[in-house]
């Protein structure tokens, strides 16, 4: 289990779902991992697990996020994988709703990657692995107009960031999941009027007839930052259990 040995991975959002997970697996394939969260409680849970450092970091804070990257200086693997998930229509979607999932879903992977890449280029290249989904890539579903709308942007911007850079040994994918068992996912089901009914739902809309785990995403998460995808940049990789056929 070294397949990311001598390497030094930053994850953002890594205190639940499928940030936890990639730390956890990238830590388990021995990278030295700095864990990062906005929610510190959460995140002290996976405090003291070999290889894991844990870090406070506010990814809408500018300047949190260069005060950040200054202190630790250059990573080898970057995944961006903070995110929020708005529900509803473009009549439901305020302004505010709009500038938080663009804020969130995609300024802070510009703001952190454009803090940090100067630092891998000069240490000599790296991989960036960046969060976006089978919404907004290959699928489209009701009530998610501006997670949608964020995500396809992830997948242009992952893959102009991958032309601009690949003369620099920077690799850059990202990857698109489906529906995946996640807190975040129990607590937009949790919110419905019959959860028990909106957890079917989501279930029937995947062709596999169930949600994905953290766990299982995660794996791919480690192939795209390890040296076996050598040869892969600018893919949004899709992980959806058929849910874009």
């Amino acid at each position: 289990m070294n397949r990311l040995q001598g390497k030094t991975a930053l994850v953002t959002a890594a205190a639940a779902g499928m940030g936890r997970a990639a730390a956890l697996a990238f830590a388990r394939e021995g990278a030295k991992v700095i864990a990062t969260d906005v929610n510190e409680k959460l995140l002290a849970e996976i405090s003291g697990t070999p290889n894991i450092t844990t870090r406070p970091l506010d990814v809408l804070s500018d300047a949190a996020v260069t005060a950040f990257v200054n202190d630790v200086g250059a990573v080898d693997i970057l995944f961006n994988c903070a995110g929020w998930v708005h529900h509803g229509t473009i009549l439901e979607c305020e302004p505010k709703d709009w500038d938080r999932s663009f804020n969130l879903n995609v300024r802070s992977m510009y703001t952190v990657i454009r803090a940090m890449l100067p630092k891998m280029i000069a240490k000599g290249g790296g991989v960036i692995l960046n969060m976006a989904s089978v919404l907004g890539g290959e699928k489209a579903a009701p009530n998610r107009l501006a997670y949608a709308a964020s995500k396809a942007a992830v997948a242009g911007f992952t893959r102009a960031l991958a032309a601009d850079h690949v003369k620099q040994n920077i690799r850059v994918n990202c990857v698109c999941p489906g529906t995946v068992d996640t807190p975040s996912l129990g607590d937009r089901i949790n919110a419905f009027a019959d959860p028990a009914q909106a957890r079917k739902d989501f279930i029937a809309r995947q062709p596999m007839g169930r949600l994905a785990t953290a766990e299982e995403i995660a794996e791919t998460f480690v192939y795209l930052v390890s040296d076996e995808s050598s040869f892969m940049t600018g893919q949004a990789v899709f992980v959806d259990g058929g849910m874009s056929l």
